[in-house]
């Protein structure tokens, strides 16, 4: 089980308050989520710490935000249901998110999961995620500068794998990067996009077909 932190070092005031993230969770419960390790998680870590300090008053507001390069951190509410899902896995040992963007999604991950491993295709994306999760203590998480298309198989096989850009279509070669009663959930999708969830089984996978989402697109390379 991972360890949790404590982040009463990074409480803010007034918009970024524990009032003003009480209020986020209330949200995130209204519209479905409901594991209690989730809501907890979600209330602890500082999201303002992740976006810019003039996007700060608006960081435990439920929606999107620019975070640079023309990536988002996704909205509170994604961020509890992904959660929520990865949480179904058998084991809780090892994730892997693709598509580390500011870093919050790990770092919520990381107070559930034992070891979390982050892929990141833009550099600076990647060394800034790095270094803020460093300044969290954040020592479980492990940020790669790489092509997250292809996943991670040196360290496979992973507990889940979550996906925060939507892919054009599902990502088979993933499911061979999970371990046996593993999660992989995705966005798929171009304009119309939805939130799949894949399980592995002994008698092979299950589909489950879950809501409408909106990501920035999965890109294959390097920038």
């Amino acid at each position: 089980m991972a360890a949790r932190m404590n982040f009463n070092a990074f409480d803010g005031a007034g918009m970024t308050s524990a009032r003003t993230r009480s209020r986020m969770i209330d949200r995130i419960k209204q519209l479905g989520v409901e594991d209690p390790r989730v809501l907890t998680v979600m209330g602890h870590v500082p999201r303002h710490v992740f976006v810019d300090e003039a996007l700060s008053h608006k960081a435990y507001d439920d929606t999107a935000l620019p975070i640079g390069y023309g990536q988002t951190i996704s909205q509170p509410y994604i961020v509890a249901r992904m959660t929520e899902l990865a949480l179904g896995a058998a084991q809780h040992e090892k994730v892997l998110e693709i598509g580390t963007g500011c870093g919050y999604q790990a770092a919520v991950l990381s107070q559930l999961f034992k070891t979390v491993y982050s892929i990141e295709r833009i550099a600076q994306l990647s060394k800034a995620a790095r270094d803020r999760l460093n300044q969290l203590g954040l020592r479980n998480v492990r940020v790669r500068h790489a092509d997250g298309s292809l996943g991670l198989p040196d360290a496979a096989p992973f507990d889940v794998i979550l996906i925060a850009a939507a892919a054009p279509i599902v990502p088979e070669d993933l499911i061979d990067q999970l371990s046996l009663g593993g999660r992989l959930i995705f966005p798929v999708g171009g304009e119309d996009q939805e939130l799949r969830l894949i399980e592995r089984q002994e008698d092979g996978v299950i589909e489950t077909r879950l809501e409408k989402v909106r990501f920035v697109p999965l890109l294959p390379g390097l920038a």
